[in-house]
């Protein structure tokens, strides 16, 4: 069941270091240089050893990543942001287009429940995690299940998965399920269907894509100190102005490399030094 977390741990260069680590009670961040990245704050356990914490700037990013395998939740908050930190990153997409890995494109940063709006139109959806606003979205769809750890209105409860992900055509996963370690078991419930894992918390990588998931609705970084600053607010808005949402979407067949690196190089050249 580790095996995903170990790949994308071990996908992460061993020279880079960790600036910062944030924890807020919404989202946590890490930056190490030019590579930034967050993660929803799982508070399901309490406790976290903050001088301990401290103590981890400095450390290999890749050591920090490795906290995604934590039981401790809030720890593993800071793992899965660490992961996002190397992975989210417009440097890494031109260098992993370039070891000719699974073909992929980016597209639009519009929200991916928008993007979906005509597709799912009479299909069988199931959503992971309550997202912000859900209702207006989805409309067409033959039905919506809402699955949720704490469930409120008409949601299921997360342990409805078991019955209810093998019946779907398109599976929305909350990046969050990469902390509590939910992921891989979602996965395997969802292969016979459209799977997009959508938030902040979701590692845009190609590795994902051999684990079944089609599309990576994720978010990038644009301001380090922006990130770290909203984080410690707690502020919602304020979260969401200080990057992007980008979509990374698995292509079928073969792509020119070329056509990678320049959808990557030109992504968000407002942000280059």
């Amino acid at each position: 069941m580790w095996k995903l977390y170990d790949e994308l741990i071990e996908e992460i260069p061993s020279d880079i270091t960790v600036d910062n680590i944030t924890v807020g009670l919404s989202w946590t961040a890490v930056t190490a240089g030019k590579y930034s990245g967050a993660a929803m704050t799982v508070r399901e356990q309490q406790g976290l050893d903050l001088e301990s914490l401290g103590s981890r700037r400095g450390q290999p990013l890749r050591y920090l990543a490795a906290l995604s395998k934590s039981w401790n939740f809030m720890e593993a908050s800071i793992g899965v942001a660490a992961v996002n930190a190397y992975f989210n990153n417009k440097d890494t997409w031109k260098s992993t287009a370039a070891s000719g890995q699974t073909p992929w494109k980016i597209a639009s940063s519009e929200n991916a429940f928008d993007a979906y709006g005509q597709t799912v139109l009479g299909k069988r959806v199931a959503v992971i995690g309550h997202f912000h606003q859900l209702e207006k979205y989805l409309t067409g769809a033959r039905e919506v299940s809402v699955l949720e750890r704490r469930p409120s209105g008409d949601d299921y409860p997360d342990s409805a998965c078991e019955y209810l992900l093998p019946q779907q055509d398109f599976v929305f996963i909350t990046g969050a399920t990469l902390v509590n370690k939910t992921l891989p078991r979602l996965l395997e419930l969802s292969k016979n269907a459209k799977v997009i894992l959508v938030g902040p918390s979701s590692p845009m990588t190609p590795i994902l894509f051999s684990y079944g998931v089609e599309e990576i609705s994720g978010f990038m970084v644009g301001s380090s100190q922006a990130l770290i600053d909203s984080v410690a607010i707690a502020g919602h808005k304020a979260f969401f102005q200080c990057g992007e949402r980008v979509r990374m979407i698995r292509k079928s067949g073969q792509q020119e490399i070329a056509e990678q690196v320049s959808k990557t190089g030109s992504l968000m050249n407002k942000e280059e030094d």
